[in-house]
């Protein structure tokens, strides 16, 4: 019995191989060469440069682009100017050939002493375009020969008194606030601008009372440099009925008129307007039968 048992125990007794012996006998054998995979790895993105290369524009002498003078002169004008602008421009230079309106011999431009020093005379400028705001040409252009019988120089109205300059200039419009912006504008001058008025726009429009139909207006009579079109009362009511622009405040229309109005005329029209203003296009009862540009004025259409 015991024989049989352990014989027993042989046939059941676990068969017991090594792994690589089932691994032989199991696995179908791959004779194929195995690939080289590393080609598959990811690759750091490329940084692809979206800019298109810049390209400088070569021109033959005879057709190059000239630069302006100014670089304002190269300004792009939009395309929908005004109809017949150039007709109703040349009508306006017509009525105003005689230069007999007051802007001809009492504007800002000549009430300087030709006499002074050019600092002096610069400095005397601007004190009459501060003058002249709400202020009739007549009323600025006597104040400012008073101002210079008094001595119109930085140092001397420095030296003055408020109430000695509200005497010399009254009666302009808000004289007292101007005698308060003259005091404190003399002191900038002084101490910020080295004794001279300033030389841009920007630094001009930091004198208290000055505002950018001065400044342009400063730099055109003061330094010779057109830097923009000074738009006053007379000038916003007049491009306005004319349709050269539809606006409601003066600075909106200096900004139309710039985006059309070629540089070239930048200098003339503030002149122009203004006397045509003071003598036939009137804030009241404007002249219509008597303007030649009548025809063409859509306000005066609207008059009749």
């Amino acid at each position: 019995m015991r024989s049989t048992r352990s014989s027993a125990k042989k046939k059941t007794a676990p068969i017991t191989e090594s792994s690589n012996d089932l691994e032989n006998s199991n696995q179908p054998v791959d004779h194929r060469k195995k690939e080289d995979l590393s080609r598959f790895k990811l690759q750091p993105k490329q940084k692809i440069n979206s800019k298109r290369p810049h390209v400088t524009a070569e021109y033959d002498e005879s057709t190059s682009p000239k630069k302006p003078a100014n670089k304002l002169a190269g300004k792009t004008l939009i395309e929908n100017k005004p109809e017949h602008w150039e007709e109703v421009l040349k009508n306006l230079r017509e009525m105003r050939k005689d230069f007999d309106a007051p802007v001809d011999t009492m504007g800002c431009d000549q009430c300087p002493d030709e006499a002074a020093s050019p600092q002096d005379k610069r400095f005397q400028t601007l004190l009459s375009l501060m003058l002249s705001s709400q202020t009739k040409d007549q009323v600025t252009h006597a104040a400012m020969l008073r101002l210079r019988e008094h001595g119109c120089s930085l140092l001397n109205i420095l030296n003055t008194t408020d109430e000695k300059l509200g005497e010399l200039i009254y009666p302009v419009g808000f004289w007292k606030t101007k005698v308060k912006n003259i005091k404190r504008s003399s002191e900038m001058i002084r101490d910020v601008f080295n004794s001279d008025i300033p030389n841009t726009v920007d630094g001009l429009c930091k004198l208290p009372g000055v505002g950018p139909k001065m400044a342009h207006l400063c730099m055109k009579t003061a330094w010779g440099e057109i830097t923009g079109i000074g738009v006053d009362t007379h000038v916003h009511r007049i491009c306005n009925r004319l349709g050269w622009v539809k606006s409601k405040t003066p600075e909106e229309t200096r900004k139309i008129l710039e985006g059309w109005l070629p540089y070239d005329l930048w200098s003339e029209v503030n002149h122009l307007l203004v006397g045509f203003g003071q003598q036939t296009c009137l804030p009241v009862k404007p002249k219509c039968d008597t303007c030649l540009n009548n025809h063409l004025c859509p306000f005066s259409g609207k008059q009749k």
